[in-house]
């Protein structure tokens, strides 16, 4: 199972739909009934040691580091120059509790698999870190029931505490902070309640809230960094969701705009940050020439090759990222609305590598 690690996600491909913004696109009484539990949230013992190698997917120090992978012609840095905190996404699928137990063997080995796929962009400029988490369940994601809030709460607080370990851990060293999907809204949520406003801020390279929506007026006041707005600037965040054409993204701009921003503003009619992973700048326009490589898995899905110049994007809209017609040999697994959000970071891997290596040199010349 460990050498499928880039698109197996037949299962997965719920799991990975932007948190909160999931309900609304599929049948909700059917959903519901399948996928969140039916009990209370159980409270949670405070959240274990983190100083312990057993609780990280994946650290320096840590045999079989799944976020070591790369594809052929790429190898991780021997020298790396900054320490990279990484949040998976949902990887729990079952209703057996709103919190996925940190020695479930499916999601750990589910997680682990995303890690392959998303964090091994970052191991050319630093050492990964990846912690276990009592994740919400997928079900969290399809009620708006209190319970739902309690377990992402949960689930935060175990992420909190990796991070403080991360960060008594990983020394001066310039730091990327990166997530996807439900990893993303912890990360978002990270950048609010831990870095804003403190010294840690001025270590920060860059924040790669990717598969989650950050809006521009309600949202990025309060989050510490200010959006990424030159390829070569650090200290800034990136965000975007992929679609395809023709998209209809209605099912995340409902939802989208019935939220409220962590300013205390509603998100209605805000623009959400659109940052073109293949220029690293927002609101921006390439053609399929400027990707550096899309992550493509072999028919028996056990590797991957990566390939370059088969991808454009542009951002369009209210702040989504159009990769215009479906590309061939990634079409399965696409969400409703032309939604390739299971794809965020494989379809422009090389690129995020690139990006991540560019902004370390621009915090170092800073």
């Amino acid at each position: 199972m460990a050498r499928k690690f880039l698109y197996v996600v037949a299962a997965l491909v719920l799991l990975t739909v932007a948190g909160a913004f999931a309900f609304n696109a599929f049948p909700g009484a059917f959903m519901r009934m399948a996928l969140v539990p039916g009990e209370d949230v159980a409270a949670l013992s405070p959240p274990p040691s983190y100083a312990s190698a057993n609780m990280w997917l994946a650290r320096p120090d840590k045999p079989g580091n799944p976020a070591l992978w790369a594809p052929a012609g790429y190898a991780p840095s021997p020298s790396p120059q900054a320490a990279v905190f990484f949040i998976h996404p949902t990887s729990y699928l079952t209703r057996t509790h709103w919190n996925a137990p940190l020695d479930d063997a499916e999601a750990n080995a589910r997680a682990a698999i995303f890690l392959r796929g998303q964090a091994s962009a970052f191991n050319g400029v630093g050492t990964v870190w990846a912690p276990r988490y009592r994740q919400a369940a997928f079900g969290a994601f399809l009620t708006t029931q209190a319970n739902a809030q309690k377990a992402l709460d949960f689930a935060y607080r175990d992420v909190l505490a990796a991070f403080d370990q991360f960060v008594r851990e990983s020394g001066d060293r310039p730091i990327i902070l990166a997530g996807h999907s439900q990893g993303a809204l912890h990360l978002s949520r990270l950048l609010r309640e831990r870095i804003a406003g403190t010294p840690l801020a001025r270590r920060i390279v860059a924040a790669y809230v990717v598969g989650w929506p950050v809006s521009r007026a309600a949202d990025l006041p309060r989050m510490g960094l200010p959006e990424c707005t030159r390829a070569d600037q650090a200290g800034c965040i990136l965000s975007w969701q992929t679609f395809a054409e023709p998209a209809e993204p209605s099912l995340i701009l409902d939802t989208y705009d019935a939220s409220t921003g962590y300013t205390g503003q509603s998100r209605k009619d805000t623009q959400m940050i659109c940052t073109n992973p293949l220029t690293g700048t927002p609101d921006a326009a390439a053609p399929a020439s400027a990707n550096l490589g899309t992550l493509y898995p072999s028919s028996d899905l056990a590797t991957a090759d990566i390939a370059a110049g088969r991808v454009g994007a542009r951002c369009t809209g209210r702040g989504l990222l159009s990769i215009g017609a479906p590309p061939a040999g990634l079409n399965g697994y696409v969400l409703p609305g032309n939604n390739y959000h299971v794809y965020d970071y494989s379809l422009f891997w090389a690129n995020v590598r690139a990006d991540a290596e560019r902004r370390l040199k621009a915090f170092q010349t800073r």
